[in-house]
């Protein structure tokens, strides 16, 4: 049996419960009118033999009732299509808000393609249900109308069609369970289908490159042989529920009309009753017309089973907490865990940033390093520890100020927005246009920017760009909605040793205004950080200054033998005195000490990062 809907099945159904209930009602209305045709017809019989004349009023109740019953079909088609097409915008839109408000983690557990098929097909399946079940209204009273006219003018006439009615309950009966069964299958080869073939095109270059085009086609279409025997399956059962129904129906009216013409004959009915009775007996035995939408209701069961794991994703939860006005961007960790299937991702992961400085994360492949990143800025909840931000823990910080005050940039950034500008300017506030350019010369994309047909307002598809342009237009992106945490997972990595050393120096101009951490594989991100963060196996390996990690064998592997300890770090500077500001401690540790750098060793090519836009500038030295 499937299972009951869940709370928010029942709340969606809630919101088309007008035009269910007159879709319902017209679908009741065109049957009774239907239903009461037959008997109007055989009175109009018997007064026209009996009395000689034309029965004019009794004509004209039939006309108007087989008029009735054209015009609520056609409301009921016209109902019926617009609350469906409601139903499915509305469920989809739903869908994706439940997929969009979640951990992207728990989003991201069903594959794109497999999720692409549950938003189209399923969900029109789904939602196609409601107005299924509310026209069959009008497919059971038909039948059920008929069977209650036969038995009124002729007992012998209703007991002839029971006859045969255990054996078509129990067609109808296999038709529902198998047709549901055959659904569920298709579905599942159908979405199988559409995850292979959804990996083939993001990975289309790797494909051409390695010359495996043939094995992957081979693999995107090896399910559509099950898919083929499962629509086969389909066909099958409902061709052997219409052939049996093609036998069994005739024979029952056969039969009923064979006893109404031995009642006629015995003079226990009139030629009207005869007619009538033909007539209800062909609404009886239309219950055969229900078999098309309990196979419609099955299918659209099964596609809702299928969306149930995504209606009932819990959104994040949050409260309604403010941040420190004028706070530095002081970020705590404290015992952080995360777990999937049982296998701890993070364990017992403790640290802090204060405000104002830089963390490099850094560790093996598979250390936690993005899964640091992520809970950082609450892209996703630990499974146990807080997270803060200036003493505030983020799971109680209102989502709307946590994006205005948190930015990120990954190593595959996703572009969106009508033209290059509305890319840059993408997020919770639409930055300056002046924000938006000085955000891109920090990012290094300025340059490639200006090259395009139309500059900042090129539209975004006839934009061609490489993987290193696309990852400094995420830069620019986090740049300009930069506020008091500022979280970098990989966003270098397709950039060249000169682009990257620009935008390293970008970010040391943020020095006292956001704390910026940055998950890397390059040694040069860990050099110019204030602090390490070493990740191991989930764990953090230790805290502290590159250049003193460096002592260990073991961190130098994460680095695959790079040769010699680097030069010492140009550190961001006041512009007074040359001395370096600000520091990184985990708890208990030591501040920095003031390391004094010449003005002739401070970057000054580059320009400055916009300023966080949603606050003032805090204390601290000024971008040269």
């Amino acid at each position: 049996m499937p299972s009951p809907p869940s709370a928010t099945s029942v709340r969606f159904l809630g919101t088309g419960r007008l035009s269910l209930a007159a879709v319902a009602v017209c679908s009741a209305l065109a049957a009774l009118a239907a239903v009461a045709l037959p008997a109007a017809l055989g009175i109009a019989v018997d007064q026209l033999v009996t009395e000689g004349r034309i029965p004019w009023s009794a004509l004209l109740l039939c006309a108007g009732l087989t008029a009735a019953e054209v015009l609520l079909d056609a409301l009921v088609a016209l109902l019926g299509g617009t609350t469906t097409a409601a139903l499915t915008a509305r469920l989809r839109t739903l869908l994706l808000d439940r997929v969009v408000r979640t951990e992207p983690r728990r989003g991201g557990a069903v594959p794109p393609g497999d999720l692409t098929t549950r938003l189209t097909a399923n969900a029109a399946d789904a939602a196609a249900v409601p107005v299924t079940a509310a026209t069959a209204v009008a497919g059971v009273l038909l039948p059920l109308g008929g069977i209650v006219g036969l038995f009124l003018i002729d007992p012998w006439t209703g007991l002839a069609l029971l006859v045969g009615a255990p054996s078509f309950v129990l067609l109808l009966r296999t038709l529902i369970r198998r047709t549901a069964d055959a659904a569920a299958d298709y579905q599942r080869e159908q979405a199988l289908i559409a995850t292979r073939l959804t990996e083939a095109l993001d990975g289309a270059a790797t494909l051409r490159a390695a010359h495996t085009a043939t094995r992957e086609h081979a693999r995107i279409t090896e399910p559509l042989t099950a898919l083929a025997a499962h629509g086969r399956r389909t066909w099958q059962i409902h061709g052997s529920a219409a052939g049996t129904s093609a036998v069994l129906l005739p024979l029952l009216s056969v039969l009923v009309l064979a006893v109404a013409g031995l009642r006629l004959a015995a003079g226990a009915i009139s030629v009207g009753d005869l007619l009538a009775v033909s007539r209800y007996a062909v609404l009886a035995i239309g219950l055969g017309s229900l078999t098309g939408a309990l196979g419609a209701i099955a299918r659209g069961r099964s596609a809702a089973a299928r969306l149930e794991p995504l209606l009932t994703l819990p959104p994040v939860p949050h409260l309604a907490r403010t941040l420190p006005a004028e706070g530095p961007g002081t970020l705590e960790l404290r015992a952080v865990d995360v777990v999937e299937d049982g296998k701890h991702l993070l364990r017992g992961v403790s640290f802090r940033v204060p405000g104002g400085t830089s963390l490099a994360v850094v560790g093996r492949s598979g250390s936690g390093k993005s899964l640091v990143a992520a809970v950082a800025g609450r892209l996703m909840d630990p499974d146990g520890g807080t997270v803060s931000l200036d003493g505030v823990p983020l799971d109680t910080v209102d989502p709307v100020l946590l994006r205005h005050e948190v930015g990120y940039a990954f190593a595959r950034p996703t572009l969106w927005g009508e033209t290059v500008e509305d890319t840059i300017a993408a997020g919770a506030v639409r930055p300056t246009d002046t924000g938006i350019r000085t955000a891109a010369r920090a990012a290094s994309a300025d340059g490639f920017i200006r090259l395009l047909p139309h500059g900042y307002q090129t539209p975004l598809d006839q934009a061609p760009l490489s993987g290193g342009e696309r990852q400094r237009l995420g830069l620019a992106r986090a740049f300009a909605h930069a506020g008091r945490l500022l979280i970098l997972d990989d966003a270098t990595s397709s950039l060249d040793t000169v682009t990257e050393r620009q935008v390293q120096q970008a970010l040391a101009r943020y020095t006292g205004r956001s704390t910026r951490i940055v998950v890397a594989h390059r040694i040069s991100s860990a050099v110019q950080a204030d602090r390490v963060l070493w990740m191991d196996d989930g764990e953090v390996r230790a805290v502290g200054r590159h250049t003193d990690l460096w002592a260990d064998p073991d961190y130098r592997q994460v680095f695959h033998h790079a040769p010699e300890p680097p030069a010492a770090p140009l550190p961001p500077t006041d512009g007074a005195h040359g001395r370096l500001t600000g520091g990184l401690t985990d708890p208990g540790a030591a501040e920095a000490v003031p390391v004094t750098v010449s003005a002739s060793q401070r970057p000054t090519e580059d320009p400055a990062p916009p300023a966080p836009p949603h606050r003032q500038r805090r204390s601290g030295p000024e971008a040269p």
